[in-house]
């Protein structure tokens, strides 16, 4: 149809859906309405606002959080089975505890031992970093396991070492300065 039926329809049945005619001062009252809403709502609407704005933030930060959290997957040994994430969790408490008790030992006496110390942390667990990759290439090979817990075992025993070593020298110093007082 073109548009000029269209319009010719429309005039020819305007009487029959033309059924209520619009109230007199229907179009003041409207104006009026608005005029009033505008006037008494404004300071109850605009707080709604950034409130909406921060809830739907909320939600989307906690349904992402939320999705990260399923999605992420377990490495290391913690990946393999529960009990090597026992395991896992083990050897890193016991590394996180001899680092902190080898930091409280660092003096001018003994900086450059603690600073090699940390320097092989550092280098092992950049060996551990190579070993979690080659455990997921690998599909939680036996030998990988074998070398990631070895790795530990690397570092708790080289921790323990420079601690005592570190202990030993500051006993010698303390007997040899006995003897001379």
């Amino acid at each position: 149809m073109k548009k000029d039926s269209i319009e010719s329809l429309f005039d020819k049945h305007r009487r029959a859906l033309d059924v209520y005619d619009t109230p007199e001062g229907h179009t003041q009252r409207f104006i009026e309405r608005l005029n009033k809403r505008d006037t008494e709502g404004t300071s109850g609407w605009n707080w709604w606002k950034p409130l909406s704005i921060a809830a739907t933030i909320v939600v989307i930060l906690g349904i992402g959080f939320f999705l990260l959290q399923e999605g992420e997957t377990k490495t290391g040994l913690a990946g393999v089975s529960p009990e090597m994430e026992q395991t896992q969790t083990f050897f890193t408490a016991a590394i996180n505890l001899e680092l902190e008790k080898l930091k409280s030992f660092k003096t001018p006496e003994t900086a450059q031992l603690v600073n090699d110390a940390l320097n092989q942390i550092t280098i092992l667990e950049h060996e551990y970093q190579q070993l979690k990759e080659d455990l997921v290439a690998s599909g939680n090979d036996q030998r990988v396991i074998a070398a990631m817990i070895a790795n530990f075992q690397s570092r708790i025993d080289l921790l323990e070492n420079v601690i005592e070593l570190i202990e030993e020298i500051k006993h010698l110093k303390t007997n040899e300065h006995e003897t001379t007082i």
